[in-house]
């Protein structure tokens, strides 16, 4: 009996803090089911600029500046690409830009909670783009909504940015490198709150298009199967795989992974070939994906993969092209810099607890920060656990209030301890 009372006590104690919590957040919570609600995932592109819209209302309405930056612009491919920039201006000649994503991936199928409605269970938010990378802008939102009518040392601009699953050319990489943004340090809300993230690795995407002779499967004879010929290239690059297995960063990797240092990575991600079961494919297309250190130059990366490429056809004797049809250099952040310092002091005054320097094994949108001489550190709502990319995404709620509370706390700090 005495056991059950305290267990009955600790529940009802689990309850009221559950509903205080719900409670503070209503305001995040009901934005981010309105962006849960619009289907934007990256490549058609269709809610866009609905949810753009609901980003600038959500600014005016809270008497925050907001302006579109179109990546169309640069594309000129006619599809929208609407970046929004919500300004809270001091009058301060510091500015602390905070990043983060609307775009989505596709959310498959096998979902147990409608994909694009948000639903609140057991202190989750359950929906596609929850954790990434919808939290990121209601917890920015919420805290600029909390600090606009406060007299503030720096400058704060969230930046929701479009196609960052795709690469980003005209997402965020436009708005910093083509628009012109200025700041003197990012925070890019799209990361988990396991760590304190200095860095992220760099992407290469490549198309291997390997060539055969079509032909009749009832005379295999007479044709050159390009699907034979592919799994000999594919083959070849486990070699290319161990190699760049073998690199190692300075910067260590995120709890839970199973080197301590971020490594070099490859992985044959898509095979395609073929038409009818009777028909002998003339040609095989083989895409990849090499992630790289942080700190690993993107040229050097490349020339050593078509290095790696032309030894291949030479030793298997196969007709292939190939082409890289997207790259993203990594980046790395010294944690000496006081804008480092800072942040990691205000994640434990938030949460109460220090977290480990580390960098993200993924790339994310950090990167047009940084080669525009902008220091980055990453921290948000995407915990390991939360199937982002997959099916049930969800966010914690504690970690969508402990985001928006450290950026609270963030814009209360003087402007020399952001800028270098």
């Amino acid at each position: 009996m005495c056991c059950f009372k305290k267990a009955k006590f600790w529940y009802g104690n689990w309850v009221r803090e559950m509903g205080l919590a719900l409670s503070l957040l209503d305001y995040e919570i009901n934005l981010l089911s309105r962006l849960v609600e619009i289907p934007t995932e990256s490549v058609p592109k269709k809610g866009y600029n609905e949810c753009a819209l609901v980003i600038v209302e959500e600014a005016e309405n809270n008497g925050l500046a907001a302006e579109i930056v179109d990546g169309e612009v640069g594309a000129k491919d006619g599809l929208l690409r609407p970046n929004v920039i919500v300004s809270l201006d001091s009058g301060s000649d510091t500015t602390l830009l905070l990043e983060s994503h609307f775009d989505v991936v596709p959310p498959g199928t096998g979902w147990k909670y409608p994909a694009f409605k948000l639903t609140v269970e057991d202190g989750k938010a359950y929906g596609r783009g929850t954790a990434d990378n919808k939290a990121g802008i209601a917890a920015v939102m919420g805290a600029l909504r909390l600090l606009c009518k406060e007299n503030l040392d720096v400058n704060l601009k969230l930046v929701a940015g479009v196609d960052e699953e795709i690469g980003g050319r005209y997402g965020v990489d436009y708005v910093m490198s083509d628009f012109g943004l200025k700041g003197d340090a990012a925070l890019i809300v799209d990361a988990g709150p396991e760590g304190l993230f200095l860095g992220a690795s760099g992407i290469i995407w490549g198309k291997m298009v390997v060539s055969g002779k079509q032909g009749h499967a009832g005379y295999p004879f007479k044709a050159k199967n390009a699907i034979d010929e592919a799994m000999k290239l594919v083959t070849a690059f486990d070699n290319y795989r161990k190699l760049v297995e073998k690199k190692q960063s300075t910067l260590r990797a995120p709890l839970g992974s199973p080197r301590d240092f971020v490594w070099g990575r490859y992985s044959v991600t898509m095979i395609q070939a073929g038409e009818k079961e009777n028909v002998i494919p003339g040609t095989c297309e083989v895409r990849f994906d090499r992630r790289l250190l942080p700190e690993e130059p993107i040229e050097q990366a490349e020339a050593e993969l078509n290095a790696f490429f032309q030894n291949a056809l030479e030793t298997t004797g196969c007709e292939a092209s190939l082409e890289l049809v997207n790259r993203q250099q990594g980046y790395h952040t010294s944690k000496d810099l006081p804008f480092v310092q800072t942040v990691s002091e205000n994640i434990k005054k938030t949460t109460g607890q220090s977290v480990p320097y580390a960098a993200e094994l993924g790339g994310n949108d950090g990167s047009f920060f940084a080669k525009n001489g902008i220091p980055v550190v990453c921290y948000g709502t995407i915990r390991a656990d939360t199937r982002y990319h997959g099916v049930d995404e969800f966010v914690y709620l504690q970690d969508l209030k402990n985001t928006r509370d450290l950026i609270v706390n963030l814009g209360h700090v003087s402007r020399d301890k952001i800028r270098q």
